[in-house]
């Protein structure tokens, strides 16, 4: 079992910057697929940034040059940078993790942007 807990999420106008958090209840240094995930009210959730194959990122596209996933190992933690933050970033924000022999997602942490 692994549990995942995002931090980090809040009210900012257009332009602006968040920084999210995820820890892990367990170590991350073995995982190699782990990443944030976005849901609007009535869509799908979609991929945001995430680790594929431990230090390889990959990227959305509405996302690319504004947001950056990164990690620290030693603090179970997985980060995502947020700027140049723009109204239709507007979502819940999931964490997601592959291993451990299943899937875990965070309840979730909610970023509102203003125009």
């Amino acid at each position: 079992q692994v549990q995942l807990v995002e931090s980090g999420g809040g009210l900012v106008q257009a332009g602006g910057s968040l920084r999210l958090s995820c820890v892990a209840s367990r170590s991350i240094s073995s995982i190699n697929v782990m990443g944030w995930y976005r849901q609007i009210p009535g869509r799908q959730r979609e991929l945001v940034a995430g680790f594929t194959r431990g230090s390889y990122t990959s990227y959305a596209d509405s996302v690319k040059g504004r947001f950056t996933i990164s990690r620290d190992n030693a603090k179970n933690t997985v980060y995502l940078q947020m700027n140049n933050l723009k109204p239709e970033d507007t979502a819940v924000y999931y964490c997601k993790l592959v291993g451990f022999g299943s899937t875990y997602w965070g309840s979730g942490t909610q970023v509102t942007i203003s125009s």
